[in-house]
C-alpha cells in the first residue's frame, strides 16, 4: 500500500464523516501520517484512518 498523504487535512480544517452523519461536524486536531484525529461535535474525539476513510470537507473542498 502507498502512503497516505492528503496535503489538505491539517489542524484546524472542518470536515464531516462520511458514514456517520449523526457525529456532526468536526475539526481536524491532528494527523500523523494516516491517522487523522477529528473533535466531532456529538462523537467527540475519534481517531480516523485516512486510507480507509475520505473525510467530507466542509465549504470548497481544496482538493476540487
Amino acid at each position: 500500500m502507498e502512503p497516505f498523504s492528503d496535503p489538505f487535512l491539517e489542524p484546524g480544517v472542518l470536515v464531516r464523516h462520511p458514514v456517520h452523519d449523526d457525529w456532526g461536524l468536526g475539526q481536524v486536531q491532528s494527523v500523523a501520517g494516516r491517522k487523522v484525529t477529528v473533535n466531532f461535535e456529538h462523537a467527540g474525539k475519534q481517531v480516523i484512518d485516512a486510507a480507509v476513510v475520505r473525510l467530507e470537507f466542509v465549504g470548497d473542498d481544496p482538493r476540487g
